[in-house]
């Protein structure tokens, strides 16, 4: 049974400027105009918690309306770049361990300079 304060409503992704965001010949998305992808504005918003108003001070090329929009393609599609973000994650974490033991590593060791 619903309770009566909540309707039954789908949810409506908010529209995004698609002048803002571009795309690659992969079809990642990035901010027009720039080299930044989407994803990369949008991981720094999550692991650092900055406003709209500190990424665009860090990015001071970006203007408000193209974190805005970065943001908004995010919330649009927030379970496909959430997928990608773990993936990327897990990609840093296979190559980090696999170079612990690399040769240049092995000589550094033996050398001992590391």
């Amino acid at each position: 049974m619903n309770h009566p304060t909540h309707k039954n409503k789908e949810a409506v992704a908010a529209p995004v400027p698609t002048g803002e965001i571009t795309f690659d010949e992969r079809g990642r998305p990035f901010i027009a105009g720039t080299t930044m992808k989407v994803i990369e504005l949008v991981a720094e918003h999550l692991a650092y918690g900055w406003s709209p108003e500190e990424l665009q001070y860090q990015h001071p090329y970006l203007s408000m309306e193209q974190v805005h929009a970065a943001l908004a393609y995010y919330q649009a599609h927030r379970q496909e770049i959430d997928q990608e973000i773990v993936a990327l994650d897990q990609e840093y974490d296979r190559l980090r361990a696999a170079s612990l033991d690399s040769p240049a590593r092995r000589r550094l060791k033996a050398l001992g300079l590391i």
